[in-house]
């Protein structure tokens, strides 16, 4: 049994629906944080040893604003050992 050949506007429709779902990934993709550094080189370290050389990161976008800032700071201050204990 073979299936008759889409219409114009089958495909039309198709490329609608696959366009807004397109749409509904890139947004997704879009709301989803970067990895931290040390995320990065570990990745970087595992491509490196899997195909046996030196791995380049060739893009990597990191937020920029006031959380991720206070985060930030959040980690480094929370390495400091203010009260000193033995």
């Amino acid at each position: 049994m073979t299936t008759p050949d889409p219409t114009v506007a089958e495909l039309l429709e198709t490329v609608r629906r696959l366009s807004e779902r397109v749409d509904q990934l890139e947004v997704i993709v879009a709301r989803q944080h970067p990895p931290p550094e040390d995320v990065v080189v570990a990745i970087s370290a595992a491509v490196a040893a899997f195909f046996g050389h030196r791995a380049k990161v060739k893009q990597v976008h990191y937020r920029t604003g006031a959380a991720y800032a206070q985060q930030g700071r959040a980690v480094v201050q929370g390495r400091h050992n203010v009260y000193g204990s033995r």
